[in-house]
């Protein structure tokens, strides 16, 4: 009699068991970061079930990005995107300006010191910066003689810009209104340094933004990702003081740095920065801006040369010949770093490696 009873209840289980097999399994919380040292901070602090993806590939520069259509594609799929803002993606500037990401898009430059207030007043504020980009962004280009249409061919663009500094032979006052424009397209109009992310300080800033937003999110763990963000800040404290000590006897290295992306760093260990090779990645510096740093690095005696490698040397190279210079090589944008929890600190010990590298 109990057996008879107990058949249909076993069907019914085995039925039910059969049908959530059967149903599509939840989709992972989807996360888009425009740079790989963002996923690096969003790993530390998101929980496993978390998939975290950057859109600027390995040997890429965000200065000078083009997107691809699979990638527009993840955007549209992503439940949150975290970039520095438009002073460094300037490639995501007027796609993610567009209604369908509006709640989705998290701009970090300018938004760390605001982390305790509600999203819609950060969304409002990022809102109002992604207007006055665009509208600034529009006079550079009827300054530049810049179309919409030339947007893709920007990069060849400014090679050809960058050829004709180099092999025409221009008054000074050429030579000094590129250095202007070069100034006016990577200090941003604000003076302060976009790459925030290599000063561990605005990380663990721009960590608790992001685990803020991925708690707000339906889909995520609140109390686990808060754990998270606490053993990252932990670590971090730990790894900091640590690269600090290993970095004191360099304190009063002469270093000289391939642009700008080392300065924050360089601040925030008290390293002696005496000065930035080129003044926007992007374009080949003009010839006096050359001339003035050839003769900063034979002032300095000697030298290290903190170079990156997104970016061609040819030109740095022919100018270093014969000069006490050390060469030492980091990458602000951590290509060989794992994306894992642990992924930022490595990211900021690899720095201090390739300063101690100058010894």
């Amino acid at each position: 009699m109990n057996t008879q009873l107990r058949l249909p209840h076993a069907v019914f289980m085995t039925g039910l068991i059969t049908l959530a097999a059967a149903l599509p399994a939840a989709a992972d919380t989807q996360i888009v970061t425009s740079i790989k040292p963002l996923e690096l901070l969003v790993r530390a602090v998101a929980t496993d079930d978390v998939t975290v993806t950057s859109l600027v590939a390995p040997g890429g520069s965000p200065h000078n990005y083009t997107l691809r259509p699979s990638q527009r594609r993840a955007l549209e799929q992503a439940d949150a995107i975290f970039w520095v803002g438009p002073e460094v993606e300037s490639f995501l500037t007027r796609l993610l300006a567009n209604n369908e990401f509006s709640g989705r898009t998290h701009q970090l430059m300018g938004q760390t010191d605001n982390r305790n207030e509600e999203a819609p007043h950060a969304d409002d504020d990022q809102s109002r910066e992604h207007n006055d980009h665009q509208q600034h962004q529009a006079d550079e280009e009827n300054h530049n003689g810049h179309s919409d249409e030339d947007k893709h061919n920007d990069h060849a663009d400014k090679e050809e810009h960058s050829e004709h500094s180099e092999h025409s032979e221009h008054s000074e006052h050429s030579d000094e209104h590129a250095r202007t424009d070069d100034e006016h397209n990577h200090d941003h109009g604000t003076g302060d340094d976009p790459h925030i992310w290599v000063d561990p300080q605005q990380a663990l800033e721009m960590a608790h933004s992001i685990a803020q937003t991925l708690s707000k999110l339906d889909s995520t763990n609140a109390q686990a990702i808060q754990q998270n963000l606490e053993a990252f800040e932990q670590r971090l404290n730990a790894r900091e003081a640590s690269i600090r000590e290993q970095l004191e006897p360099l304190q009063n290295r002469t270093l000289f740095s391939y642009h700008s992306a080392f300065t924050r760093f360089a601040e925030h260990y008290g390293l002696q920065l005496q000065g930035v090779l080129t003044l926007n990645p992007a374009l080949s510096p003009g010839a006096k801006h050359i001339a003035e740093v050839q003769n900063q690095l034979q002032q300095a005696g000697s030298a290290c040369l903190l170079t990156e490698p997104q970016f061609n040397t040819q030109w740095w190279t022919s100018i270093t010949e014969g000069l006490d210079i050390t060469f030492s090589t980091w990458d602000p944008l951590a290509t060989d770093i794992p994306a894992t929890p642990e992924g930022y600190e490595q990211f900021q010990q690899s720095i201090a490696d390739a300063v101690l590298n100058c010894r």
